[in-house]
């Protein structure tokens, strides 16, 4: 297993997630209802709206998956913010990044892994709305097309919200 590298813009990124004010918050249907929708749309077993703080992957909005928090050098999503829109895992098993995660060779078994970067529209990149399967798997275009709408929308609330206070 390997733990993603620190992004660049680490302090700036950090800076953006705490002010969200959206960290250790309850779960919200405004998410949990894009996360499902994904889930449904993908025929998936697990999705999550996952925000990378420091030290861990927090879990705003999180089906199918039991833990809402994981370490970050355990975690999809840290790799998945140095991306520019997705990371996409084919088979968990013949990628040196995750082939030895204990996530991948144990509860949840995560095989398959697609990654939208949530890029807040000031520039960083505060985590992921993810999918994920079981089993190995692909993703085109049109889905990547989906997946990248869908991960627009958990944004616009995002901001949305942070502009309401």
């Amino acid at each position: 297993m390997i733990a993603a590298p620190t992004p660049v813009d680490e302090d700036a990124r950090l800076k953006a997630l705490r002010e969200l004010l959206i960290l250790d918050t309850p779960p919200e249907e405004r998410f949990d209802r894009i996360t499902r929708f994904a889930m449904s749309e993908f025929e998936m077993p697990m999705a999550s709206v996952s925000l990378v703080d420091r030290d861990r992957q927090w879990a705003k909005s999180n089906f199918g998956l039991e833990a809402a928090e994981t370490p970050r050098d355990l975690s999809f999503c840290g790799h998945t913010i140095l991306e520019r829109q997705f990371l996409v895992v084919p088979d968990a098993l013949k990628d040196e990044r995750f082939r030895a995660n204990p996530q991948v060779n144990g509860s949840p078994w995560v095989r398959f892994y697609a990654g939208a970067v949530l890029r807040l529209p000031y520039g960083p990149a505060v985590g992921a709305l993810c999918v994920m399967d079981r089993r190995p798997r692909e993703m085109g275009r049109v889905g990547l097309a989906i997946l990248g709408s869908l991960r627009d929308l958990v944004v616009e609330e995002m901001v949305r919200q942070e502009l309401e206070r």
